[in-house]
């Protein structure tokens, strides 16, 4: 049922190449928005100097849109709640920690990290847990003096509540949290930066998000985002706690969580070789969810219509590369053939293309489009598929040149070309017939007749239906390169 009042959040740091356990997040939080008619707010998590670049920030909006995900408030866009760049919102945590601190929800903590480790490592060898114990939620008036005159810099903690967090997972299910695994936790650094577990709920709860799709990864920060949520409503900040819904891991190789450092994880990887959008986020709404049971290839309007966060499963899901290869190629045969024409273009110039501009023709290149389609995994693969076309002789491949000139290849190539000579060019089926005619007379099916023939027009021992192709390339060119292979042979 949709829900106009609706309000999610796509949150990412600017940090490096986006991947695609980020796009499957933005994906299903796109639409879960789109599927209620609500808002998708989209805010930079941009607040870490040392690592935030302003060429990731470009780069994520410029892959927000390639994958077609509009937003409805956020950079480029603005809104009610801007801006939408954590760095430009510092007064607004500096502001809020000072709240906190006030109302006793907060509080100075002067714990150095060797006395922090000390006391960890004692706790573990007791068997106990090894998080933070508590040492200045109350500190006497005599020991505040002696941090202070130590000139020591406080960190500001989260005071946590004694008792168990419960709350109902959108994925799975209700959980519960006790005290003793949730402690206090900092929210400002001792330099006065905040941290992401302060500035994260904040922006939450004054952009009205209602409900928070991430990754299973942050589950375990759940019980402190709801304790300061809570708090934050207390204060007047918040109006209400979001629902929470933990989207499965996306697994790698080995069963190993897939982490930005796995080449197969990086966006610009798919981009680079010409995945469909659509193919790509159809592929990756897998990873977790599914349409149905017997349909893995559907469009991205097919999938907002169905989504519902309560039919993602909470088992973690492998990405399989040749799966993701295999639902793309069906997105490529499903576009209509100017979009197929028109979505090939850039691999068909520089720097893609290994022809000079002016060799290439437009015309053949329409023509022998359509047996193109049907046989692409992904676009850049064109360009090797029809660079026979372009070149001004074939390319050099021993590998295939060994493979298919056997001996008496020359005199099957040149019966070939007689027969080829006094064809109908107009015709694929007459050119088969001739290729057909040539190796019969040799003893050869056309499937081994027409290997040489390939081979000495196009370079290669596989690629798009010969015939066709021969078409294309016209009489004069393929002639001409069949003598180049029959000189070659009889040097």
């Amino acid at each position: 049922m949709a829900n106009a009042n609706v309000r999610v959040r796509f949150c990412p740091s600017p940090t490096g190449n986006p991947h695609v356990g980020l796009v499957r997040t933005a994906l299903f939080n796109w639409a879960f928005a789109r599927h209620h008619g609500g808002t998708l707010v989209f805010r930079i998590e941009d607040t870490d100097a040392a690592r935030d670049s302003e060429e990731s920030y470009e780069q994520l909006l410029d892959s927000m849109r390639w994958l077609g995900f509009d937003w409805d408030e956020g950079p480029e866009i603005g809104g009610p709640h801007a801006p939408y760049r954590q760095s430009q919102r510092m007064d607004i945590y500096k502001d809020v920690a000072r709240k906190l601190l006030d109302a006793g929800h907060a509080y100075y903590c002067y714990c150095s990290t060797a006395e922090l480790d000390a006391r960890r490592e004692a706790a573990r060898a007791a068997g106990k847990p090894s998080g933070y114990d508590g040492h200045c939620r109350a500190l006497t008036d005599e020991q505040l003096a002696t941090y202070k005159t130590e000139d020591r810099e406080p960190i500001v903690r989260f005071r946590m509540p004694d008792e168990p967090i419960t709350f109902t997972d959108l994925v799975r299910g209700e959980l519960t949290f006790t005290p003793e695994n949730v402690p206090d936790y900092g929210i400002v650094r001792a330099n006065g930066a905040p941290l992401y577990t302060l500035v994260n709920p904040v922006d939450d709860a004054l952009m009205e998000i209602t409900h928070i799709l991430r990754g299973e990864d942050l589950l375990s920060s759940t019980p402190r985002q709801i304790a300061l949520y809570k708090a934050l409503i207390e204060l007047g900040i918040a109006k209400s706690v979001p629902a929470f819904g933990h989207l499965p891991y996306v697994m790698g190789e080995g069963n190993k969580k897939l982490s930005k450092r796995d080449p197969q994880s990086s966006l610009n990887l798919y981009r680079e070789r010409g995945f469909l959008p659509e193919g790509l986020l159809n592929y990756l709404s897998l990873l977790g969810w599914s349409l149905s049971a017997d349909q893995d290839v559907f469009s991205i309007d097919e999938m907002v219509a169905a989504f519902d966060i309560k039919d993602v499963v909470p088992n973690p899901a492998r990405f399989d590369l040749k799966k993701c290869e295999a639902i793309n190629a069906d997105h490529i045969r499903r576009l209509d053939l100017k979009a197929f024409v028109e979505a090939c273009g850039p691999w068909l110039k520089a720097p893609h293309a290994p022809w000079a501009p002016e060799d290439f023709d437009q015309a053949k290149w329409e023509a022998i489009a359509p047996h193109a389609q049907t046989r692409l995994t992904v676009l850049s693969d064109i360009t090797q598929n029809v660079d026979f076309l372009f070149l001004n002789e074939p390319v050099e491949d021993e590998a295939s040149w060994t493979k298919a000139m056997k001996e008496g290849s020359d005199a099957l190539l040149s019966t070939a070309r007689a027969k080829l000579e006094s064809a109908d060019w107009t015709s694929p089926e007459s050119l088969k017939a001739a290729v057909l005619a040539a190796g019969e007379e040799h003893g050869l099916k056309l499937g081994k007749a027409q290997a040489p023939v390939r081979v000495a027009v196009t370079g290669r021992t596989v690629g798009l239906p010969l015939f066709e192709s021969l078409e294309v390339l016209g009489k004069e060119k393929t002639l001409t390169r069949i003598d180049a292979a029959l000189a070659k042979l009889t040097a």
